[in-house]
């Protein structure tokens, strides 16, 4: 999870971004701060989608087996 500080100076730089525009320094920064973004957004989607379930409407486990394999990969090795 990103620091509420750096989501916060994340908007701050889109704002001025869009108003009065960013130095070349900010810009290095906001491109720096969207990446760690990204890669802390990415990596929490992954670890929610390996451990969810699917169940139908009767019961069956109807996880895709690309989901299973990948949650049992990481809890295995």
């Amino acid at each position: 999870m990103l620091s509420p500080e750096k989501i916060k100076r994340i908007n701050e730089l889109a704002n001025k971004s869009k108003t009065i525009g960013l130095s070349t320094e900010e810009a290095k920064e906001q491109t720096k701060l969207r990446k760690e973004y990204l890669e802390t957004f990415r990596s929490s989607m992954r670890d929610t989608i390996e451990n969810v379930r699917v169940i139908d409407p009767d019961g069956n486990d109807v996880t895709p087996e690309k989901v299973k394999d990948a949650h049992n990969n990481k809890y295995l090795n």
